[in-house]
């Protein structure tokens, strides 16, 4: 039976012999329906459309992995240098032989996280081609619509995959939203891995906070003040977003702080 992917937010769904009813990712306020309504596709037509996989080196040690052409919300998926191959950080709704290939020549898989749900899109599709797990928060549990015992539902504030590479729960954009980071990243410094959990403005000086991006739905102060003052405890100074050079490359936990009291700023006026 196919899994039909929503197209307009590219999360997988489990086997079923119809379409779904509707996407619940896309219905809920975070997310939005297509305007020509929803539809539906899969892997087996995306193979037979000329999608490819397409890597590139953001910084050394560090590749991306993105689509040839825009489909659903566009982002990309972080390669990152683990112990016994790659960290898969976020997913890409898209797969096929020479994308594996690609990864496979890139040092392989040794496991997958994700920020949050938006970012779900063909996990376990990724986890089942090279037999790895895949962490996800436990508080995000209920947006999983492609269930497999691949995936992992880690608890608490913080989970380590590695001794270098730490996940650390934020929450705000979802219950669950995490960010990684990658201690030996920008050359020993510390490299944050933050999705959209935390976006990085097409500036590149400042970040934003969002309970919902294409809905304009901030989060409230406390919320963002909780975020910044955790992450004041952990050492980075370069932030990967999550889209091609969206990143803050240096002083970035500095831009955080000044971004978080421009945020308040124009919140409170």
């Amino acid at each position: 039976m196919p899994k039909f992917l929503c197209v307009q937010c590219g999360t997988q769904y489990a086997e079923s012999v119809t379409e779904p009813l509707k996407c619940l990712v896309c219905e809920d306020e975070r997310q939005y329906v297509r305007w020509d309504g929803q539809a539906w596709t899969t892997l087996a037509v995306m193979q037979n459309d000329g999608f490819e996989v397409v890597p590139y080196e953001e910084e050394p040690g560090l590749w991306g992995l993105e689509l040839n052409r825009s489909f659903g919300i566009g982002q990309r998926a972080l390669l990152v240098p683990g112990d016994k191959g790659n960290i898969l950080w976020d997913c890409i709704p898209y797969i096929n032989d020479r994308a594996i290939q690609i990864v496979e020549d890139l040092g392989g898989l040794e496991a997958i996280a994700i920020s949050h749900p938006h970012y779900y899109s063909t996990m376990v599709e990724w986890a089942d081609a090279f037999n790895v797990p895949i962490y996800l928060h436990a508080s995000d549990a209920d947006w999983i619509m492609r269930p497999s015992d691949k995936i992992t539902l880690w608890e608490g504030e913080t989970f380590s995959i590695t001794p270098d590479l730490e996940l650390i729960h934020l929450g705000g954009h979802f219950d669950g939203a995490s960010v990684l980071l990658w201690k030996q990243g920008a050359e020993g410094r510390g490299s944050l891995l933050s999705g959209d959990v935390i976006q990085v403005n097409r500036d590149r000086h400042y970040l934003s906070f969002m309970y919902s991006y294409p809905n304009h739905i901030p989060l409230s102060c406390n919320t963002v003040k909780r975020i910044v003052t955790k992450l004041e405890t952990y050492n980075f100074d370069r932030i990967h977003g999550a889209w091609r050079e969206r990143f803050i490359w240096e002083n970035a936990k500095e831009r955080l702080k000044a971004s978080a009291k421009r945020y308040k700023k124009y919140l409170e006026a």
